[in-house]
């Protein structure tokens, strides 16, 4: 697939960091210097990204698990949502939920970005649903 991309950054656009990978990296784009996350801080990171996506497809940025597992850093709206329509810049809501100030430094891999196909429903009211063995049943209903 093909999607159109313009890169006001002067890094390389996103790359698989394997053959087999879903997501592709995005680095911080912070020409002004890096920036410190404290502790519970959270705060918007630009990549110089824009992107024009296929209309049925949506990208979806995702936390990066070696950030979240060595410093408790993620994405704070995780799985954030762009959708076909937009052409703003492509940024990254970061937070830091280690109890250590993250230093997030230019051309860092701070997300990853995933393309995905979607379709768009229409509602059909109805008066009941059919049923199911599970139910209503929500939140544990299942046990440990």
């Amino acid at each position: 697939m093909k999607v159109k991309v313009i890169n006001r950054s002067h890094h390389q656009l996103p790359q698989y960091q394997s053959a087999l990978a879903a997501g592709l990296d995005l680095r911080a784009f912070l020409p002004q210097g890096p920036i410190t996350l404290k502790p519970l801080e959270h705060t918007l990171i630009p990549t110089g990204l824009f992107i024009e996506l296929p209309v049925g497809y949506e990208a979806q940025v995702r936390p990066r698990s070696g950030l979240a597992l060595k410093h408790g850093v993620t994405v704070l709206n995780s799985p954030g949502t762009i959708d076909a329509d937009y052409r703003g810049e492509v940024c990254v809501l970061l937070v830091n939920l280690s109890n250590t100030p993250f230093i997030v430094n230019d051309g860092e891999r701070i997300a990853q970005i995933i393309v995905a196909h979607h379709e768009q429903v229409e509602w059909q009211p109805v008066e009941e649903l059919s049923s199911t063995e599970r139910g209503a049943g929500g939140f544990g209903h299942t046990g440990k």
